[in-house]
């Protein structure tokens, strides 16, 4: 199992010197990976600092050797597919081939996209989410694109340099569980990092729905696939090794592959950096 710290992009975590620090204490703590979130606007949050999450991963990329890096999650539907393949494949570059890819709709949907006069209709984005997904994997290949789609085009377009990583990036997909059409859409990529409607961010989740979710997901995969698929669980967890094994062991025995170390989404810690750099001082759990 591997294990990953997890941020806001806003708040203390909006400066790219402290996410490099941060990243650089992770690495040398034993973590795996860090991830950052990737929101414009999250009115909850207004009247804080936001930052553009590329560019606290390429301070955390030029401050590490080791760690993977990447978003949880990006929404692919807010950007131009053609703009996020460049901001991915540099980022890959930069780093050796650290990179994760995350990526769902993102939320909330209204703030982050009817607030700028972009549609808000869940299936007007699932379609941008699933077009914009199937371009971003041909745009890393660095082979010529042509495209004419729904939402999307692109015409006799060749984007060099590809990522290091080929085909590409591992690409995990998000959305909440038991909604069963984002697990469907994971199960075509690498990886599904999911939240609960029982469990929101920083709770961990029940090992009996996390079970269900690892078995629908299987048999969603298609035949054949070569590639490694993980199952990206988070929440909170003490710094003691008994107690941090109380809380994963049972989510690994049900067949998470990751555990991402997250505050509480509602919680005064979550923008702070001083009780995450504790965390993170203290090592991953141990198992």
């Amino acid at each position: 199992m591997r294990f990953s710290v997890n941020i806001p992009n806003f708040g203390d975590f909006a400066d790219p010197r402290t996410v490099a620090n941060l990243a650089a204490t992770a690495e040398q703590a034993g973590w795996d990976g860090l991830f950052v979130w990737d929101h414009v606007l999250h009115r909850q949050h207004q009247g804080r600092p936001f930052a553009d999450p590329w560019m606290l991963l390429t301070a955390a990329a030029l401050a590490t050797s080791r760690i993977r890096l990447g978003t949880l999650l990006t929404p692919v539907p807010r950007y131009r597919p053609q703009q996020l393949a460049r901001q991915v494949a540099t980022l890959d570059r930069l780093s050796g081939g650290r990179v994760i890819f995350g990526a769902g709709l993102g939320g909330p949907v209204e703030d982050e996209y009817r607030s700028f006069g972009d549609t808000a209709e869940p299936r007007v984005l699932a379609e941008r989410l699933d077009e914009g997904l199937d371009l971003l994997g041909r745009f890393w290949s660095g082979e010529p694109v042509d495209h004419r789609g729904r939402h999307y085009e692109a015409r006799d377009v060749t984007l060099l340099p590809a990522t290091v990583q080929q085909p590409a990036p591992p690409v995990w997909i998000g959305g909440f569980w038991p909604r069963r059409a984002p697990m469907r859409r994971a199960a075509r990529w690498d990886g599904a990092a999911p939240l609960f409607e029982t469990a929101r961010h920083g709770h961990a989740p029940d090992p009996a729905e996390v079970r269900e979710l690892v078995g629908y997901v299987r048999t969603h995969r298609t035949a054949g696939a070569d590639r490694p698929f993980e199952f990206v669980l988070g929440g909170v967890t003490p710094a003691d090794a008994a107690g941090a094994r109380d809380v994963i062991g049972p989510l690994r025995d049900a067949g998470a592959t990751w555990w991402d170390e997250r505050q509480v989404q509602g919680g005064p810690d979550l923008h702070r950096l001083p009780p995450v750099l504790r965390r993170v001082q203290a090592g991953p759990p141990v198992l």
